[in-house]
């Protein structure tokens, strides 16, 4: 990223000059040009120079209230939509949203729309549902969202039509990377249409994978829920001879649950993540090593992020990839695959085994926000409702460097975060857990005697 440092644009569109009093009361307003770093050290190679040749170093504008906003609250029309999957917080986020603009700035027409974008299509035929005190009261002690959830895209043409007829001058979306290029396909139509719409992202992701915030909603939550589970397999495997604990975690293309889960619970013997490639087969395999574990503890725990060791998998180079409504690649089941094959060589090899298989994706995001998230998710709602009233538009709000941001969608559109091999992190869960740091073959001489009996039973993996 550092080398492409001048071409880095984190700068937020507006509707236009904001000339209307504030009736929110704050104690600080914050100005547009009130910045947190991109980076916590300046170097040449993470800053760029103005034509004057002064150092401008990139960060992004913060967020808070303005003492100056944009639109006139007594004539605003809101809507809110929550897209993709479900996480916990999502309810803590509608709720703060709904209290900050009712309470704080007199908005008195909020509009909840159900079932994603799709709420937005009328042809869909969902009637939207409508938010006040009253409706969100309780709505944080719950997990879900009560306005429902929904994949896939819809005609960006198609919403600003709906929002057009029912004159909604600001819409809230809350969701990940699915959820942002619709932010950015809404911005694109609504300027090209000539229209002062304001569309506010707040991102949400278990999986953690948004660039440009250090945190999204859910995650904590979603990896101390797992923790249970690893706990369980645990508990599982220490309970026989030479018991295996298996657990799969969320995390298409990131590990950042699986690692977080097994640094907190202190319970795993391997952490499979989609940025760490393995192999099963061989000497320095997954099989292998799992077999010393076996032989030296008479226990194992295995923890499995979903997307890791795809390419484990048969396909044909030829053939177009199967994707889900959200554009998301449709992933091989690698926890039923390490089921089946772990199984496949302990019997192989002999040795006596119970192994004990826990899915708890389903019950992990459809948990209750942490007290912790749930504080976290209720301010980026505020911040949230404090920058669409300002006329910011094609943003969302993030978190950097202990401050709550706007960053452009545009700036993250086409990216993701990802678990750093090289990082601290990862060094910590190798610690933590004492697997090896590479579990592939190339180089590995194979002069172990367990891989050798194996391999004379016929036994292979791809």
């Amino acid at each position: 990223m550092t080398s492409n440092i001048e071409t880095l644009d984190f700068s937020v569109c507006e509707l236009g000059p904001r000339r209307v009093p504030s009736p929110y009361r704050a104690h600080r307003y914050v100005c547009d040009d009130a910045r947190t770093l991109l980076h916590h050290t300046t170097t040449p190679d993470t800053t760029s120079h103005d034509r004057s040749g002064e150092i401008d170093p990139p960060g992004f504008e913060l967020a808070g209230p303005r003492e100056r906003i944009y639109f006139d609250p007594s004539k605003l029309r809101c809507g809110i939509v929550t897209c993709g999957g479900l996480c916990p917080g999502l309810n803590d986020v509608i709720r703060a949203i709904v209290l900050q603009l009712h309470d704080h700035y007199g908005v008195g027409l909020i509009y909840g729309f159900r079932y994603g974008f799709e709420g937005l299509v009328p042809r869909h035929g969902h009637r939207p549902l409508m938010l006040d005190p009253d409706t969100v009261a309780h709505i944080h002690q719950q997990g879900g969202s009560i306005l429902s959830s929904s994949r896939g895209p819809q005609a960006p043409e198609e919403m600003v039509d709906a929002l057009e007829r029912q004159n909604l001058q600001v819409l809230f979306c809350i969701g990940g990377d699915g959820t942002f290029r619709g932010v950015n396909g809404l911005k694109q139509e609504i300027e090209r249409r000539g229209l002062k719409i304001a569309v506010v992202a707040v991102p949400k992701t278990i999986d953690n994978d948004i660039p440009h915030t250090s945190r999204t909603f859910g995650f904590e939550t979603a990896y101390s829920e797992a923790t249970k589970a690893i706990r369980a397999a645990h508990v599982e495997a220490m309970g026989a001879l030479n018991g295996v604990g298996l657990v799969k975690l969320m995390g298409r293309h990131a590990g950042f649950i699986a690692a977080h889960a097994v640094l907190a619970s202190r319970d795993a013997d391997f952490v499979l993540v989609p940025e760490v490639e393995f192999e099963l087969a061989g000497a320095n395999g997954l099989l292998a090593h799992l077999a010393r574990r076996l032989k030296a503890r008479r226990h194992a725990v295995v923890v499995v992020a979903e997307g890791a060791g795809q390419r484990l998998f048969d396909s044909d180079p030829d053939s177009e990839p199967a994707r889900d409504p959200s554009g998301n690649l449709r992933l091989q089941d690698i926890g039923a695959q390490l089921r089946d094959r772990i199984g496949e060589y302990l019997r192989l090899m002999g040795i006596p085994h119970t192994l004990k298989y826990i899915d708890p994706s389903y019950l992990v995001r459809s948990a209750p926000a942490t007290p912790s998230d749930s504080l976290f998710a209720g301010i980026l709602g505020q911040m949230a409702a404090h920058a669409a009233m300002a006329g910011k538009t094609g943003m969302f709000v993030g978190f950097w460097n202990d401050e709550f941001t706007h960053v452009p969608i545009s700036a993250v559109v086409s990216q993701s975060k990802r678990l750093d091999p090289q990082g601290h992190l990862w060094q910590s869960v190798l610690e933590c857990t004492g697997q090896p740091a590479r579990m592939t073959n190339d180089g590995a001489i194979n002069d172990d005697a367990e891989s050798a009996e194996l391999e004379a039973s016929g036994f292979t993996a791809s």
